[in-house]
């Protein structure tokens, strides 16, 4: 196993900066969050077909529901689109190859205790923060543009 070596005070600064698992009915942070008119399934059907037909790679989705039914245990519907632009993500991972963890990108569409759908996906700029992505200002705004009109799009 290949483990990095940090010196203490960048060790604790990284810490300090991590951030703070979501308490359940709190929104995680660096997430984008909005409401949907649609059921889970329909709003990443949505979002799916937009991607498409602007030519960005669907990869695959998953039914986190269907999965623990799998398992034999229940859940709230949950699902998570993946998808990507290797045009726009390229260049993120060429000025920080660690931002392939968060690459590509993931839109989750789910329901919650109250029974509203809810579709969210990482704020851009949170990447960037996370990964100490710099001098991609243009790519990151155009990022953000475009997931903010998919989102919008799906949920309506």
């Amino acid at each position: 196993m290949t483990r990095s070596v940090f010196a203490a005070p960048a060790l604790a600064m990284a810490l300090a900066l991590s951030p703070v698992p979501a308490a359940a009915g709190e929104v995680a942070e660096g997430l984008v969050r909005m409401p949907s008119a649609h059921s889970v399934e329909t709003t990443l059907d949505r979002l799916a077909r937009l991607l498409k037909d602007k030519g960005l790679t669907v990869f695959t989705r998953v039914n986190h529901a269907a999965n623990a039914a799998g398992a034999g245990l229940e859940m709230r519907d949950a699902q998570v689109l993946i998808f990507g632009n290797p045009k726009l993500g390229t260049p993120l991972m060429k000025a920080a190859p660690t931002a392939a963890i968060d690459l590509p990108q993931k839109a989750l569409a789910y329901e919650d205790d109250a029974g509203r759908v809810w579709l969210a996906y990482t704020d851009p700029e949170y990447l960037a923060a996370r990964h100490g992505i710099t001098g991609r200002d243009a790519v990151l705004d155009r990022i953000a543009k475009a997931l903010d009109t998919f989102a919008t799009k799906a949920t309506q």
